[in-house]
């Protein structure tokens, strides 16, 4: 990109984010490796959009994302607050301080041993604890993993996943992690609960200017820094937090752009209706916050709703996962011997994405405007492979390249939308413990066999991914806030003394109302 890339800081905040999150940045980490024969040439994505370069004390180059994340006390594990990369604060302390020592030391948590497993693989895990990285061939990424000549790894399973860093493979700077102490992340007493407890957080000196402080630290660094992407629990009191953070990127950043992930744990039981209910609200309260303050608010959900009543869970069909309006096929259901205008073709008239917005089904609903990406396609599938002169079965068959492919493939599905389509070569991906969790009919590219199963572990596979403006929100919206009005605060007054007041409620109630109104479908609305 002519000027260097256009930098993005991202923002990860509470607990399911750190989840989220750290499955996001191992993804993004295995994309830095491409292979050194790869007949594409690098470019198609930029990392140096989300991550940033640095040297330790010792000469040793970094490349770490640029990322801040806050999470509570107990969150982390094994892993060190101030990371692993960088020289040791309390050793800078003790050769300062020349006086007598007293150490106390907190309990060690043994290291996961699914991320052992991984990181043993990708470096020497010395005695001490502490990774010393292998050589790296583009000097960013770890090396590739390769099921072909790796054993297989230890897999984990609900039991032996406490939290999200015992699935990070991401070294991180010393600046990213920040703890909020006066919260427990472990047990029944001390918990972030509510919106009025997670807005209170930034509302300290102590906590906002130590954000303050590293948000000056990276956006400082940047050339031209593009704008902020935020991870956000919206089911408990980091809505809160998310909401004062972002208004706070609005006003010491105003101009650059912010997109805000909400995100939701699903499926959810309806066991125990104080977290019910308080999910109910969190997620009022910072939908309608967050929305006030960024460029565009995205809820994402496994889930089939955001109110009091439980919808089944979306469905992939080749993927088995227990969990853990956006949308996404995952894979992509291309057949080896088919190219793309023959599988979009047999998609018919059906949305070709499952929805991940907790907005229920999407039939029966008018979308207003998208933005659709299709990656991880080898190019010579993007056209017609017929032989020349055979009739032509649609007219996708008559595009000359991928991308007139997918943007007449979506004029033809929704012609009144307005649509931006983009084909990307290079694909996802599959990084353990990813490739046990699909399906045998794909192969090691995850295209849908159309033969016996080769019992090969997945390694990459295509995506089709979609973010849309569409009634779908009206419906979903609207219904939030008719649970909410029907609420009985007498009931739930303890999430109220957390700092929010009546008159809060009644004006967050409203705001959900306006913005359903915002995606009525109708003519009158698209003027």
């Amino acid at each position: 990109m002519a000027g260097g890339p256009r930098e993005v800081l991202t923002l990860q905040l509470g607990h399911f984010a750190g989840f989220v999150g750290a499955h996001w940045w191992n993804q993004q980490d295995a994309a830095l490796c491409r292979p050194t024969d790869a007949k594409e040439p690098p470019g198609e994505l930029c990392p140096d959009v989300l991550y940033r370069t640095g040297r330790t004390l010792h000469g040793q180059e970094t490349y770490t994302p640029r990322l801040i994340l806050m999470d509570l006390k107990g969150s982390l594990s094994s892993l060190k607050q101030e990371g692993g990369l960088y020289k040791d604060k309390q050793l800078d302390a003790a050769i300062a301080w020349q006086g007598k020592l007293t150490t106390h030391k907190e309990e060690i948590y043994p290291k996961n041993p699914y991320l052992q497993d991984l990181l043993s693989a990708e470096g020497v895990l010395n005695s001490d604890g502490i990774w010393r990285v292998k050589s790296i061939p583009n000097g960013k990424g770890p090396p590739p993993f390769t099921t072909a000549t790796t054993p297989k790894p230890v897999i984990p399973t609900e039991g032996s996943i406490r939290v999200w860093s015992d699935f990070l493979r991401v070294h991180l700077h010393p600046r990213s992690i920040c703890m909020i102490q006066k919260y427990n992340h472990d047990g029944e007493a001390g918990r972030l609960e509510a919106f009025g407890q997670g807005e209170s957080i930034l509302k300290e000196p102590k906590y906002l200017e130590e954000l303050e402080d590293r948000l000056h630290f990276y956006v400082e660094e940047c050339d031209y820094l593009q704008g902020f992407q935020i991870l956000c629990d919206l089911h408990n009191g980091f809505s809160g937090v998310g909401a004062k953070a972002a208004e706070l990127l609005q006003d010491e950043y105003s101009g650059r752009g912010i997109i805000t992930w909400g995100l939701l744990p699903g499926p959810y039981c309806l066991g125990e209706p104080q977290k019910n209910i308080y999910r109910l609200l969190n997620t009022a309260f910072g939908l309608v916050h967050l929305s006030a303050h960024s460029s565009l608010v995205c809820p994402l959900s496994l889930g089939g709703s955001l109110g009091l009543q439980p919808e089944p869970p979306v469905n992939f069909p080749h993927l088995q996962y227990d969990v853990v309006t956006a949308g996404a096929t995952i894979p992509f259901p291309l057949v080896p011997s088919q190219s793309l205008p023959d599988t979009l073709m047999q998609l018919g008239e059906a949305t070709p994405w499952t929805p991940l917005s907790a907005c229920g089904d999407p039939s029966g609903t008018c979308c207003f405007a998208q933005s659709v990406v299709l990656r991880g396609l080898d190019r010579a599938c993007h056209t017609s492979q017929l032989t020349p002169g055979t009739p032509l079965p649609s007219p996708l068959h008559a595009c000359t390249t991928g991308e007139e492919v997918l943007a007449q493939y979506l004029q033809q599905q929704q012609p009144r939308v307005r649509s931006s389509s983009h084909l990307l070569l290079t694909p996802c991906k599959v990084v353990p413990p990813y490739p046990y969790l699909f399906s045998s009919s794909l192969s090691q590219q995850g295209l849908v066999l159309d033969g016996p199963p080769t019992g090969a572990a997945v390694e990459s596979i295509p995506v089709l991914g979609a973010l849309c403006s569409s009634s779908s929100l009206n419906r979903t919206l609207g219904d939030l806030a008719k649970d909410l009005a029907r609420l009985d605060l007498r009931r739930w007054a303890s999430f109220m003394d957390a700092g929010v007041e009546q008159d809060d409620l009644e004006e967050t109630l409203q705001e959900l109302r306006s913005l359903a109104q915002c995606y009525q479908s109708g003519d009158s609305l698209m003027d």
